[in-house]
C-alpha cells in the first residue's frame, strides 16, 4: 500500500481544563502530525471572569506545555467573548484543518465547553470538528460512517488526510432503513385484550430488501474503493434500522474509539438526514466523533 504523503496540518484546540479536554490533548499527542502543524490552544472566557485572566493564561499555556512535551508546535489565544460563536469566528478567519473540543466541558467558574458548546461548534463550524470524550486510552478502531450522500464522501476524503496512527483498524458502516412492515390487530378469545401481530413478509416485501441489501453492500464496498485510494484499507458493516440507535450500539459492542460522519447528507436510500444523526452520535456516543461538513454546507 502506498504510504500517504504528510501535508499542512493546522488544529484549533478548545480547552477549558476538564477531562474533557485533557483527553483531547492526549489524543493529538498520539497523532502523526507533520512537523510544521501549529495547535492553537483556544480558551474563551466571559467578562465576570475579568480578574481571573491570569488564572487562565496560565492553564492555557501549562496545556501548550503538555503538547510542546509531545513534540508539538503550539501558541495561544486568550478571547472575551460567548465560546461556540468565538471557536466558530476564529475558525472562520483563521481556517485551521481540524477544530478539537471536549464533549463536555467545566460547569465552574474556569469553564467554557458548557452544555451544548461542542454540538454548536460542530454544527456551525467551517471545518472538520473532532469531538473527543474521557477517558482516552489510543486510537485503535475508527468506524467511518457513509450513506452515499455529498456530506458523507467529504467525510471519506477528509479521512483520507486524516494523521492517522499506525496500525489503526477502520471499518465502514452503512445503515438501511428499517422496513415497513404491515401489522394487524386481533383479539384473542376471552382475553379483552387487543394484540399487534406482524403479518408475513410477503414476496415483493422480501425481494424489497435483498435489493437494498445489495445496494447498500455496493454503496460500501464503492466506499471501500474510494479509502484504498488514498492508502487506507477497511472492512465493511451492513446493518438495518435506526441509524444512529444502530451506530451507537456497533460502536459500543465493538469498542469503537472514534466515528466519522458527514454532516447534512441525504440518504439515496430513505430520506433519513445524516445531519440529525450526527447530533445524536455527538451527544450520545460512547466515544470521540468527528464531524465533517461538506463544501456546500452554509
Amino acid at each position: 500500500m502506498t504510504p500517504r504523503k504528510k501535508r499542512q496540518f493546522d488544529i484549533l484546540l478548545a480547552d477549558d481544563g476538564s477531562e474533557h479536554a485533557r483527553a483531547a490533548v492526549a489524543l493529538l499527542g498520539d497523532l502523526p502530525l507533520p512537523s510544521e502543524c501549529l495547535i492553537t490552544v483556544f480558551r474563551v472566557f466571559a467578562s465576570t471572569q475579568a480578574a481571573e485572566v491570569t488564572v487562565l493564561e496560565d492553564a492555557v499555556a501549562q496545556t501548550c506545555a503538555l503538547l510542546m512535551n509531545k513534540g508539538l508546535q503550539a501558541k495561544s489565544e486568550l478571547l472575551l467573548g460567548s465560546p461556540a460563536e468565538k471557536i466558530v469566528e476564529y475558525a472562520e478567519e483563521h481556517k485551521p484543518d481540524l477544530i478539537v473540543v471536549g464533549a463536555k466541558g467545566l460547569r465552574a467558574t474556569l469553564g467554557i465547553l458548557l452544555g451544548g458548546v461542542a454540538q454548536q461548534v460542530a454544527e456551525y463550524a467551517c471545518c472538520p470538528v473532532l469531538v473527543v470524550r474521557a477517558p482516552y486510552d489510543r486510537l485503535r478502531r475508527i468506524l467511518l460512517v457513509s450513506d452515499g450522500s455529498p456530506y458523507s464522501q467529504q467525510a471519506v476524503k477528509c479521512l483520507g488526510n486524516f494523521p492517522l496512527p499506525g496500525g489503526v483498524s477502520l471499518q465502514v458502516m452503512h445503515v438501511l432503513p428499517p422496513p415497513p412492515f404491515p401489522l394487524v390487530v386481533t383479539e384473542p378469545p376471552y382475553s379483552g385484550l387487543a394484540m399487534v401481530e406482524p403479518l408475513p413478509v410477503p414476496e415483493e416485501i422480501a425481494a424489497l430488501r435483498a435489493r437494498e441489501e445489495q445496494a447498500g453492500q455496493a454503496l460500501l464496498d464503492h466506499t471501500v474503493d474510494a479509502l484504498k485510494k488514498q492508502g487506507l484499507s477497511a472492512t465493511t458493516v451492513l446493518k438495518r434500522g435506526d441509524a444512529a440507535t444502530e451506530i451507537i450500539e456497533y460502536a459500543r459492542k465493538q469498542q469503537i474509539d472514534m466515528i466519522v460522519t458527514g454532516s447534512r447528507g441525504l440518504s439515496q436510500f430513505k430520506s433519513w438526514l445524516m445531519g440529525s444523526v450526527s447530533r445524536k452520535l455527538v451527544h450520545y456516543s460512547g466515544c470521540s466523533v468527528l464531524v465533517v461538513r461538506g463544501p456546500q454546507a452554509g
